[in-house]
């Protein structure tokens, strides 16, 4: 199965259930007054990290992720059941965008995101009873649950990165330290998904990544750059994995530092080793290592030359990144709750919804003009008539509240103190 780092989801919260307009209904008792129920809420969309999963392939084959809707309240008060939440298993790393930004960084196991929050039931005649209308004709439907297009990416989280050109033995080295098995080949280009090992004695264990290769202009997105790029951000520590048996070294070298640093400049403060590879193929591994710094560490994952130094290396630049990064915590946006009524764009016309709105067209007798007026007076005052001509709304316009269709005809009241006064 190929590894996905990157899909589009589309999640849909479930609709809350109707309140219930039931009447109480028993021999001898002609008055038995309201007893309808409240509709149980939708069922919410939640991302949970969980360390079984370990792409977005998951996901990518099934997009269209779907929460239980509630059931509608019924009689002698009861409610209805609440909808269940679909918990969506997501690998560590994972970031989620929606329309209007990000939405949540999901690190660590356990962590969790709501995507797309379920509808609020409807209130039952019960609820709505009050001491000016101790008999409501109608109850309150349930609110639409959130449907949302989502943008999720993964970056790999990781303690030490391995950063390099094509066809550096980045791939060879991973699988010398580790027990990953990742695809080995002399060309470029053989590793396109991020591979994971890991490294390390049972007590300085520490997580290895490859990172796919990197050109010159991979931050500007040559050669899927901004894909393989995304990927090193999570890496507490980095590894810059140089072809000693290559033309220029250093040159490579420079280039990786450049793109990192145009990438992310904060990717140079992180802690950084230099390994040169492919001793095996050089006449002399110790002047061309010193090419690339003082520093710099020399090593052949095919023959093992220098890989003993190396691990004892890791491990302890892992140990410092670690005490040195802050811990890694979830990052979820909260963001303001959904407003009392929506007016929409609706062919010709406006479609107006919301709990409250609906209600009060249920509890309205259309024959009855005075009803007809405290449902105009109602909308006004709810702002609706206010919002439906910011949005560029005529007199005349056809306005649809659910089965319902009006012409809309605005108040037209004095502002204040035109007259004078």
């Amino acid at each position: 199965m190929a590894f996905v780092d990157e899909t589009t989801v589309y999640a849909r919260a479930g609709r809350g259930g109707n309140g219930s307009a039931h009447l109480h209904s028993e021999p001898y008792k002609p008055r038995g007054g309201v007893d309808g129920g409240n509709g149980g809420p939708g069922g919410s969309v939640v991302f949970e990290v969980s360390k079984g999963v370990h792409d977005l392939s998951a996901l990518a084959d099934h997009p269209h992720q779907r929460a239980a809707h509630g059931s509608a309240g019924r009689s002698s008060n009861r409610d209805g059941a609440a909808g269940k939440d679909l918990v969506v298993p997501v690998p560590d790393g994972t970031i989620v965008h929606d329309e209007d930004g990000l939405l949540a960084d999901l690190v660590g196991e356990g962590s969790r995101a709501v995507v797309a929050r379920g509808g609020r039931g409807g209130r039952g005649n019960a609820a709505l009873a009050s001491a000016r209308n101790r008999v409501p004709a109608a109850a309150e439907p349930g609110e639409e649950g959130e449907e949302k297009r989502l943008h999720v990416e993964l970056r790999t989280v990781a303690d030490v990165g391995l950063v390099g050109l094509p066809n550096a033995g980045k791939s060879t080295l991973l699988a010398r330290l580790s027990a990953a098995q990742p695809k080995i080949a002399d060309y470029p280009f053989t590793t396109l998904t991020p591979n994971l090992g890991v490294a390390g004695a049972d007590e300085d264990r520490f997580v290895v990544a490859d990172v796919p290769g990197l050109i010159e202009g991979a931050s500007q997105g040559r050669g899927l750059g901004h894909r393989f790029l995304r990927h090193v951000v999570r890496c507490r520590a980095l590894v810059l994995v140089v072809d000693l048996f290559d033309e220029d070294p250093a040159a490579d070298l420079a280039t990786l530092r450049d793109e990192l640093a145009a990438y992310d400049p904060s990717l140079l403060e992180r802690s950084t080793i230099v390994v040169g590879t492919k001793i095996d193929l050089i006449d002399d591994p110790a002047v061309a290592a010193r090419a690339l710094g003082p520093d710099a560490l020399a090593v052949s994952a095919e023959s093992g030359e220098g890989m003993d130094a190396l691990v004892e290396r890791l491990a302890s630049l892992a140990k410092d990144a670690e005490t040195l990064e802050p811990e890694r915590t979830p990052y979820v946006v909260l963001r303001p709750g959904r407003p009392k009524f929506t007016v929409e764009r609706e062919g010709k016309g406006w479609r107006v919804k919301g709990q409250a709105v609906e209600r009060w067209l249920l509890e309205t007798d259309m024959d009855d003009e005075r009803q007809l007026a405290r449902l105009q007076k109602r909308l006004a005052n709810e702002g609706v008539e206010r919002r439906l001509a910011e949005l560029g709304a005529e007199p005349g316009d056809e306005v649809a509240i659910r089965d319902k269709v009006f012409e809309f005809l605005p108040d037209e009241r004095p502002e204040e103190g035109a007259d004078g006064r």
